[in-house]
């Protein structure tokens, strides 16, 4: 069995809906209780890229570029229901770190409300803010990394030939950022598209082998324009410091149960896809710049429209490719336990929509984007729609 680990970032509000600066504040709050991570050691982790620890050895609370945003990683987990307990539970130790500084916190990729981000301190958020201007200086989304385990670096790179072709659908499925600065951009995920503007974010063509894979690494670092190993934002990636694929393509889900959902179909995809690698299949000869227009696709439209199918590179309705999808990792799934579980997700995300949809209809019901923030608040904590309705005055 496969092991999973989840890290989310959320945004840290006040009561009218405002992202404000206190995440280091909270995280002062968690520290103290043993749950949190101060910039110095946050900053030394980002620098040699092992942050990216699918929850390491020790589940926790960290830090993030902007003073607005608190992240949480989950402990390693052994089942989708493991995923779901530490989920809530780090959702809820975010929560009350928040609420010690007056705050509360929301599982928003975007704030939909006009904000101007503050920057955390640290040396290594100040050279980026320096290295990056604007887009540094603009960004503050939240989005949802996924770890799975892998034997080691030869599985891992075979995982992520395989993978690749299917990380648009998953920025589809978690679609939950339709708001930037007060405005609706048009997109299910406008995270997906703001976060490409770092230089390198995005699809890879296929690597072939480790070493394939690390002298690519080595390429990137050595023109000088990333500032080190954390800074490379590979759409899937290998962990720095465990043994681990990291999946990086995901808004952060509203609701616990959607993450979950995308948790299982990760590891169901990398599990696939090293059965398909020890088989002998060769891994689909996608170039990455049509990875790249499937993806600008997902974020455009969510589960709203059409996708670009992974199997055939023409648009197809995103439940047909959802089924593909299920159909492609049923066989790993059922193995796992997790089959009915998973499918069970997906339906519920056809029939009630993406993140992106809810925001979008309650604005649409209110004309208020504070409403959709204290709706957001409300999911976050794991209360149902009707709570978050009759707690904030939204409707619908």
């Amino acid at each position: 069995m496969r092991t999973v680990g989840v890290e989310e970032e959320l945004l840290v509000v006040d009561d009218d809906g405002r992202p404000v600066p206190l995440a280091p504040d909270a995280l002062e709050v968690a520290s103290r209780r043993g749950e949190g991570e101060n910039p110095a050691e946050h900053d030394r982790a980002e620098r040699d890229g092992s942050q990216a620890d699918g929850g390491g050895p020790a589940a926790h609370l960290m830090p993030e570029l902007k003073a607005q945003q608190l992240e949480l990683g989950t402990a390693v987990c052994h089942s989708l229901s493991e995923v779901d307990g530490e989920l809530r539970f780090w959702r809820a130790r975010a929560r009350s770190a928040a609420a010690a500084t007056g705050a509360h916190v929301a599982a928003l990729a975007t704030s939909p409300v006009p904000v101007r981000p503050v920057p955390t301190e640290g040396d290594r958020y100040a050279r980026m803010l320096d290295a990056f201007g604007l887009t540094a200086r603009e960004m503050l989304t939240c989005g949802c990394h996924v770890h799975v385990s892998v034997a080691d670096d030869d599985e891992g790179v075979a995982v992520l030939d395989r993978i690749r072709i299917w990380l648009p659908v998953l920025t589809a499925l978690t679609a939950n950022s339709p708001f930037w600065q007060g405005e609706d951009t048009g997109y299910a995920s406008f995270r997906s598209q703001a976060w490409h503007r770092w230089p390198s974010a995005g699809p890879n063509e296929v690597f072939a082998d480790a070493a394939a894979y690390h002298r690519l690494i080595d390429q990137v670092l050595a023109t000088g324009t990333v500032l080190d190993p954390g800074m490379v934002y590979f759409d899937a990636r290998l962990s720095a410091s465990w043994p681990t694929v990291e999946v990086r393509t995901a808004d952060v889900a509203l609701r616990v149960e959607d993450a979950v959902t995308m948790a299982g179909i990760v590891r169901g995809l990398v599990e696939t896809a090293a059965r398909d690698a020890r088989a002998g299949h060769p891994p689909p000869a996608v170039p990455a710049a049509v990875l790249r227009v499937a993806a600008w696709r997902a974020g455009r439209s969510g589960l709203t429209g059409d996708l670009v199918h992974p199997l055939t590179g023409r648009p197809a309705p995103a439940a047909d490719v959802l089924g593909a999808l299920l159909d492609h990792v049923r066989p790993a799934l059922a193995d796992a336990g997790d089959e009915q579980q998973v499918a069970d997700g997906l339906g519920a995300l056809l029939r009630r929509g993406t993140g992106a949809d809810l925001q979008r209809r309650v604005h649409e019901e209110t004309g208020d984007l504070t409403a959709v923030v204290r709706a957001a608040v409300a999911l976050t904590a794991g209360r149902p729609d009707g709570t978050a309705q009759a707690a904030y005055g939204t409707t619908g």
